[in-house]
Order: structure tokens, then sequence, then C-alpha cells
């Protein structure tokens, strides 16, 4: 491709890009309400929605090499096509799904379709910004603006989606669909931008599988990746999962539904707020960034858990507020985080190996996402939501506790003071 005519795609896929993630980046008017459609709309218990969490996520991880495949054999702007329009078919089939089983299907679709849009999205902004020092600050900059723009929206649209459900309780799903059809033609816009001498040909699936193994042994050496990846893992399954454990407890607490949507619209906005600040949260915290987010957010939900538990009927208003409060800090610390994770992952990485790093980690989010969501929903079938959180919240506190004490020595370092088999990828057969 021209030097010319690449360079002007990348900035134009950089003015793009926060516009498209601002309304792509995940289901409008859709978590607002979406415990709430499952359980009220359609008939399920709330097991059966955590349940059919932790299904998608299955699909999620057991799909993820065919998406690899797929995406280099499609290359990423239509491999991100395909995946948008996988997610306007899943919102489709859960409008008109009837049972269970169709609603499990819905999850292949949703699975599968957000498979692509993570492998693709980083990888074609990150593959939009010129090749230089400032490279990984650029990424967070212009990623956690993006980011920040989504929650403002979401916030927008999540004031609105209680209303909406309780005058029809289709009503979001219908406007979810046709933000779903407006991020398929916003993808469509998006400029080719990989570089021809980093683009895989001839890929098969053993190719892809080998590639992927290889990936994981380079990070099995790599103490840095090792416990990054499982940190985000962790971390990223019980924040994903905690939209549907905070609807059930608002639920248990007897919250009107109408209020749902005011609730998320708060949160989304706190989450924008910080998101646009990730970097400069991790200025200010350096190597102890992801302490200071795990470690809140845990405690946290001991303190919902509690509160619900023993306050609950005697105290209703302050109950509320306390609950309230917590989500609130949940928020905050999920603002920065993604844009946060993305970059350490990214951060020494070639394309090629963003590539493997970026499947490891899908790879393994999945797979813990799964766990919590059948662990949540095993939980939720023998006890109430509020001692859910009190059992999650104690395990996730000892675990990171534990965890984040060895990373000490292992993340946030100054270039020389790793290992070279932290940072520098090598054929490993």
């Amino acid at each position: 491709m021209n030097e010319v005519i690449l360079n002007e795609n990348k900035k134009f896929n950089l003015r793009l890009f926060p516009f498209y993630k601002a309304l792509s980046w995940d289901l409008l008017f859709y978590y607002a309400i979406s415990f709430l459609f499952f359980t009220q709309t359609k008939g399920l218990s709330a097991s059966q929605v955590i349940l059919i969490d932790g299904i998608y996520t299955t699909f999620k991880f057991t799909s993820i090499i065919f998406c690899n495949l797929i995406t280099d054999k499609l290359g990423e702007k239509r491999a991100l096509i395909l995946g948008n329009v996988l997610v306007a078919a899943f919102t489709l089939t859960i409008i008109l799904a009837n049972n269970i089983a169709i609603f499990i299907i819905s999850q292949l679709f949703c699975a599968i379709g957000y498979n692509f849009k993570t492998i693709t999205e980083n990888n074609l902004l990150y593959s939009s910004i010129p090749k230089n020092d400032n490279r990984n600050t650029v990424f967070s900059n212009v990623d956690g603006r993006a980011s920040s723009f989504y929650y403002f929206i979401d916030s927008i649209t999540s004031l609105f989606t209680g209303f909406l459900f309780v005058i029809n309780g289709y009503l979001p799903m219908i406007l979810t669909l046709l933000l779903n059809i407006l991020s398929i033609y916003i993808s469509c816009k998006f400029k080719e931008v990989e570089d021809e001498t980093e683009v895989k040909n001839g890929t098969t699936f053993k190719k892809e599988l080998g590639d992927i193994k290889q990936g994981f042994k380079f990070i099995f050496k790599s103490n840095r990746l090792r416990h990054l990846i499982l940190f985000s893992a962790i971390f990223t399954g019980i924040i994903s999962s905690m939209s549907n454990l905070r609807s059930s407890i608002l639920t248990d607490i007897n919250l009107p539904a109408q209020y749902f949507g005011i609730v998320t619209a708060v949160l989304q906005i706190l989450s924008g707020i910080f998101s646009a600040k990730s970097m400069l949260f991790h200025k200010k915290y350096r190597n102890r960034t992801l302490q200071k987010l795990a470690i809140p957010y845990c405690i946290s939900m001991l303190v919902i858990g509690f509160t619900a538990a023993y306050i609950f009927n005697t105290q209703y208003i302050l109950c509320l507020i306390i609950c309230l409060s917590m989500f609130a800090l949940q928020a905050i610390v999920k603002g920065p985080y993604f844009t946060l994770i993305k970059t350490y992952l990214n951060s020494f990485a070639s394309h090629t190996m963003r590539n493997k790093i970026q499947s490891a980690s899908e790879f393994s989010n999945s797979i813990v996402r799964t766990i919590i969501s059948l662990v949540c929903s095993a939980l939720l079938g023998i006890i109430s939501t509020d001692y859910v959180f009190i059992i999650v919240g104690c395990v996730l506190t000892i675990f990171f506790v534990l965890l984040l004490d060895k990373m000490r020595h292992t993340v946030g370092l100054k270039p020389e003071e790793y290992r070279k088999q932290d940072i520098e990828f090598t054929e490993v057969h």
C-alpha cells in the first residue's frame, strides 16, 4: 500500500475510532434492564440468567481459535464488520426467543461476535498509531477518551431505559438492535491499515493453534505477563459478572424497575469520568495502580453483602445509600481499569505478539468468567444474593492480596529491571 495513502488511512481511523467505540463498545440500552428483561419479560430465574452468562463465556473461549483463524483470512476490517453483524443477530434472537434453548443459541452469536470485535478493535487502533516512543501513551489516550464517550452515552441511554422497560419490556431491546445496525455501518467505514509485512499468509487451523500455543509458552515464561493475565482474568471476570449480581441484589432490596436505568446512568457517568483519567491514575500510583483498583473493589462487595444481609430489614434507606455508594466505587474503579490493563498487556509487544497476548488474555478471561458465572449461579440456587456477595468478596480479597504481593516484583518495573524473557519475545519450541 502506498505510504501516503496508508498514513491517511491511519489518521482517518484515529478520528473515527472514538465515535465508533462510543456507540459500539458494548450494548447500549441493554445492561440496565437485561436482568429484568430475562426474569420478568422472558420468565427466567436469577440462577438461569447467570448460568446463561456462563454459557456465553464458554462459547467465547471455545471459539477464540476459530475467530483468530477467520480474522487472518478476512483481515481486521471485515472481521470487525462480521463481529458487529453477529452481535446484531444476538439481539434479534433474544427479542424473538421463547425458550432457554434459543437463548443459548443467541449466546453463541454474541460470543463469536465479541471475539471478532475484541481481536480486531484494539489491533485496528494500535496499527493506526505511528510507530514511535509515544505509541502506548497515544493508544491509552485515544482508547481512554473513546471509553469515556461510551460511558457517557451509555449513561444517557440508561437514564431512559428503566422507564422504557416499564412501558414495554421490548422497547430497550429494539433500540439496542437499531444501534447494533448503526455499528455495522460505522465499522464499514474503517480503512485497512495492516502492514503487509505483518499480515500472516496461508494460515491454517493447525498453524493458528501452533501460534497460540507458542504465545502461551512465551507468556508462561514471562513472570510479568503471567501475573498480568491472571490478574486480568479474575478481575475482568468479576467486573463482567457484576451487572447481573447488581441487578439481582437491587431486586432483592425492592428497588423499583424504573430506577434501574437511573442507577446505571449515574454509574456509567462515573466510569466515563475516570476512564478519561486512566493515565493520570497510572502516573499517580505507578506499580501500585492495580492494587488501588482491585482491593477497594473486593471490599465494596463485602460491604454490599453485609449491608443487604443485616441492615436491609431495619434501615432500608441507609441500606440503599450504602449499596449505591459501593456500586459508585466499583464504577470509579471500572473506568480506568480496561484501558490500563490493555496498555500494560500491549507494552513491549510487537504486532504479532499483541495478537498472541490478546488471544491468551481473552481465552483466560473467558474461562475464568465462565467459572465465576457458574459458581455464582450455583450459589444463587441455594442462598440469597447478599451472601453471594459476601462469599465471593471474601475469596477475591484473599486472592488479590496474595497475587498483588507477588506482582510487586514482576509488574510496573522500569524496562532495565525486567528479566530479558519477561519482555522480549523469542521463538519457543
